[in-house]
């Protein structure tokens, strides 16, 4: 099955193309056979896989890069408006197009899966994605985060299912027309877009109203607000809605989520039946992702035995507790975790998982506005560290705040008892962390920036 080029996406011109979601959309529209160009602030192995695709990938962003015959320019909401390649596209009359609506309009025709939620899309995505693959059904995926190799966040598929990732933090999700669509959680996020947990219920709300009459809303039970969610949307008769967690009341109900080192084992009762499958990541909120999946792929008619057996090849997905290496019998983890939902659920893993050793983090909050909200939260989650460092704020689209800076949180995690370090000095780290890390010790480099750059110094430094 091959869904048309859109005519606006013949051409495109990708404004950040190396990014997680724009590379995922250009990488399928260039194998769909659109002449893909882009810009990116700096040369990336994601944006060396795009040229394999056959795209033109520019570095840095001038006016120039542009082509006068694009048919579109694909923007997110991190590119500012005085981008010089934006002023470009209006001088020329150039159609510019948000990420949401370029990704909607390759879903098009097909039988789209949207996964949403504060926390666990990424991997949740992944984790269909891989299961489909591997029953032989080749869905298209976009994903925000690569599989096993740059570039491997997304692809056009010949089988009729679309998976995609949705993300809620500017409302992009609203494009999409969902036939299943999941909710894991709904947390206050993304601080700059919404003031109250009640303009996030009405923005996920207007994301169920999406969903094609007679589709399915798959959500967690147990989960305070994607339960008040689930309440609001449950009047729709065109709506099938399925609840899962380890509730008595869900409608797939966790038994049993045993762990085996970096690896649980699952147990289920789906339409009567128990089912037990193997996760191979660690850590209850991994399992309760891949039970997610599997009631949104049985919603699509797909055997549930089959799929359940087919989450077992996942394997993970980059920066989501990914082991970069050991050296010296030190481990180095990467963890994406920047809220301090996500950062307890990560910790709290690799605490099931590492028995009496030590966890060291270096962690590097992301954006000023979360870390003025939940700075005193993420120093309370670093209290499940033995020792943790904490960098200076990555700052990605915002501008500073005056007087919200990492001391927010190096303040409440020692409030909190948690051994903790200022680091102003990235460059610094590989060394303080040698200085700190025994042979059994775990290291996590934790946060949504460029402390995953750290992970492969921390591991040279050890060596020597």
């Amino acid at each position: 099955m091959k869904p048309g080029l859109p005519t606006a996406m013949e051409r495109p011109h990708f404004i950040g193309i190396g990014g997680a979601g724009m590379s995922g959309i250009a990488k399928i529209l260039a194998q769909r056979g659109a002449q893909v160009a882009g810009s990116d602030s700096r040369d990336s192995e994601t944006a060396q896989a795009l040229r394999a695709h056959g795209a033109t990938v520019h570095i840095g962003h001038a006016a120039g890069h542009l082509a006068t015959d694009a048919t579109c320019v694909v923007v997110s909401s991190a590119i500012r408006a005085d981008n010089p390649e934006l002023a470009r596209a209006a001088e020329l009359g150039i159609p510019v197009v948000h990420r949401s609506d370029a990704l909607a309009s390759v879903m098009d025709g097909l039988r789209p899966i949207a996964v949403a939620g504060t926390h666990g899309k990424t991997t949740t995505t992944s984790m269909l994605a891989v299961a489909l693959s591997a029953l032989g059904l080749d869905p298209s995926y976009a994903i925000g985060g690569d599989l096993d190799a740059p570039g491997s966040n997304a692809h056009h598929g010949e089988g009729d299912v679309f998976v995609a990732e949705a993300d809620e933090s500017d409302r992009s999700f609203h494009k999409y027309t969902p036939q299943v669509a999941i909710i894991l959680n709904a947390e206050l996020d993304h601080h700059a877009n919404y003031a109250s947990m009640d303009e996030i219920y009405e923005s996920f709300e207007t994301f169920v109203g999406k969903i094609v009459p007679g589709g399915t809303l798959v959500v967690a039970h147990g989960q305070e607000g994607a339960a008040e969610i689930a309440g609001r949307v449950s009047g729709n008769p065109e709506l099938t809605v399925k609840t899962y967690g380890e509730d008595e009341g869900a409608d797939v109900r966790i038994l049993k989520i045993t762990p085996r080192g970096l690896t649980s084992e699952v147990a289920v009762v789906m339409d009567g039946r128990e089912i037990v499958f193997t996760v191979s990541v660690p850590g209850r909120h991994y399992a309760h992702n891949a039970v997610a999946a599997l009631t949104a792929g049985a919603a699509l008619g797909i055997p549930a035995d089959d799929l359940a057996a087919a989450l077992g090849k996942y394997t993970g997905v980059k920066r989501r507790l990914q082991l970069k290496g050991e050296a010296a019998g030190v481990q180095v983890i990467d963890s994406y975790a920047h809220h301090p939902t996500e950062m307890n659920a990560d910790l709290e893993a690799i605490r099931g998982a590492a028995g009496d050793s030590r966890i060291l983090v270096v962690f590097q909050p992301h954006l000023f506005s979360r870390t003025q909200e939940l700075g005193k939260e993420m120093g309370q989650a670093l209290a499940l560290a033995d020792a943790s460092v904490v960098l200076d704020i990555y700052p990605a689209r915002e501008d500073p705040i005056p007087g919200v800076t990492s001391e927010l949180i190096i303040s409440a995690a020692r409030t909190a008892g948690a051994d903790v370090a200022a680091e102003h000095d990235k460059a610094a780290v590989a060394d303080v962390i040698a200085g700190m890390a025994k042979p059994g010790d775990l290291v996590l480099t934790m946060g949504a920036g460029d402390v995953t750059d750290l992970g492969p110094q921390i591991l040279a430094r050890l060596s020597n």
